[in-house]
């Protein structure tokens, strides 16, 4: 994670850290506000597909997941098709010769791959799809990341009354910043680049090309009025490490500066006026591009 602290003409930026112990995080970062307001943006799915979430009792998200302890095995991932079900929806486990995300949301329920998708993992004009939710293999894969989650910080501090907003199922995100709370939106590093206007050559998971963006980034920094300590002049400019954790703390900068340049203004921070985005299925801070194909909720006779 990167901490970016609110100074009396901008921002202080830090180098990224390892988040630590997920079930103490949120104190953590509430003791280091001060008092202050806590925005933090997490590179994870906040939300349900809407043709998931059309199966549900629930009358929205926060609701499900207060609900979520009458599913006990929902976070258990499903080693073969035979063991998924509605309280069990992620899979799989392993790898499966012939497993495709078709039969994955047909033993679901759900009449077409897409339908596992939220509206925001959807592909745009300006980027590819993200991985949907409950799928849980591959580099691409977003599911073990909401699991994680889900079960060790949201859960928790929903059961515990701590002053947790997710955002956008509790309104525009600025309006939920209040001192002593903490806001929890989701970011994605694809989108961020294009919010940023950082052109990325090559893949981010090359280090020499996360080195050929240190000017760009410097520049975002600047734009947003963040200023880099030392130790992220250093990171940055070495491209974030050359070990498998750089391509994470490269993601982790490009986060907190979206998180910035929401908090700015430059960007909107309230999700598209769509019922099933604002109480199910919820979006990616600061987007404003569209799916590029339409998809819609199964009916039943």
């Amino acid at each position: 994670m990167t901490v970016a602290r609110r100074t009396a003409t901008g921002w202080t930026l830090t180098a990224p850290r390892p988040v630590g112990d997920v079930s103490t995080l949120l104190a953590r970062l509430t003791e280091e506000s001060d008092g202050g307001a806590v925005a933090l943006g997490a590179d994870l799915p906040i939300g349900l597909p809407r043709a998931y979430a059309a199966t549900r009792p629930e009358a929205d998200f926060t609701a499900f997941l207060r609900n979520i302890a009458a599913l006990p095995d929902f976070f258990s991932v499903c080693a073969t098709l035979d063991d998924i079900r509605h309280d069990r929806p992620f899979y799989p486990a392993r790898g499966i010769a012939g497993m495709t995300r078709l039969s994955h949301a047909l033993a679901l329920g759900l009449t077409r791959a897409s339908q596992l998708s939220r509206t925001c993992d959807q592909a745009t004009a300006e980027r590819p799809a993200g991985a949907p939710l409950f799928w849980t293999l591959g580099a691409n894969q977003s599911g073990k990341a909401a699991i994680a989650a889900w079960q060790h910080l949201i859960l928790p501090a929903l059961a515990n009354g701590s002053a947790l907003r997710l955002w956008p199922f509790e309104g525009p995100f600025r309006s939920l910043l209040a001192p002593g709370s903490v806001v929890l939106a989701e970011t994605y590093p694809a989108e961020a680049l294009r919010h940023l206007g950082i052109k990325l050559r090559g893949s981010k998971r090359r280090h020499a090309d996360r080195c050929a963006t240190a000017g760009a980034l410097m520049a975002a920094m600047q734009q947003q009025s963040a200023t880099p300590d030392d130790a992220m002049c250093r990171t940055v400019l070495d491209g974030f490490g050359a070990d498998a954790s750089g391509e994470d703390r490269f993601d982790s900068v490009l986060g907190v500066l979206c998180v910035l340049n929401v908090l700015a203004g430059n960007r909107p921070d309230a999700a598209p006026d769509d019922a099933w985005i604002t109480q199910w299925e919820g979006w990616v801070l600061g987007q404003t591009a569209l799916p590029l194909v339409g998809f819609g909720v199964p009916t039943t006779s």
